[in-house]
């Protein structure tokens, strides 16, 4: 059966523990896209990585791996979420999935979360696009210079990746966007 996991981005402390943002599963464009793959049939899961401020690679893992992920998953990550996506398909040469979506993603190149945090400390698999139905990166043009060097250090390392090229999409949050709706990205997840 197809199903879907779509891993959030960080944020800082400050929103973390705020009672006045939603948790980062349930933010920007996170929950209709869940709704859009319900509608369609596709059991979709956003789960909540702990500690999202600074996060753990051996706690996002475990949090993962939690749900079947089988040749018929749909990955989505956002920003961390889809460095979190990179790392994991890298360590994991056995595994194949379905189409994945990196949007925006990070790799913290500048070691923005800290110098003892080794979240990034991999090596990128070269052949891990032929373990999927296809990857693809959503960029946009005003974001991070952190996101352009991640985008870019993603794209020269594997072969065979999908640049979608976006004008002033900023990180694709909410207020980048101004809708929780990204049919672009419900487009390419399922491949229409």
């Amino acid at each position: 059966m197809k199903n879907a996991i779509i891993i959030h981005g960080t944020c800082d402390k400050e929103e973390y523990y705020s009672p006045e943002y939603p948790s980062a599963s349930n933010f920007h464009w996170l929950p209709w896209l869940q709704k859009q793959f319900l509608i369609k049939d596709i059991a979709a899961v956003t789960p909540e990585m702990p500690h999202g401020y600074m996060p753990d690679y051996k706690v996002w893992k475990r949090e993962f791996e939690r749900f079947d992920i089988t040749p018929e998953t749909i990955l989505v990550g956002h920003s961390c979420g889809g460095g979190f996506l990179v790392r994991w398909l890298s360590e994991n040469k056995n595994q194949k999935v379905g189409k994945v979506v990196l949007v925006a993603p990070w790799l913290d190149p500048n070691k923005r979360k800290g110098e003892d945090n080794n979240f990034f400390d991999f090596e990128m698999d070269s052949e891990l696009v032929s373990r999927t139905d296809g990857i693809t990166i959503f960029n946009s043009d005003n974001d991070d210079e952190a996101i352009q060097t991640s985008v870019k250090k993603i794209m020269d390392t594997i072969p065979n990746i999908k640049l979608v090229d976006f004008h002033n999409k900023g990180h694709f949050c909410l207020s980048d966007l101004g809708t929780e709706a990204f049919p672009e990205l419900l487009g390419e997840a399922l491949n229409l």
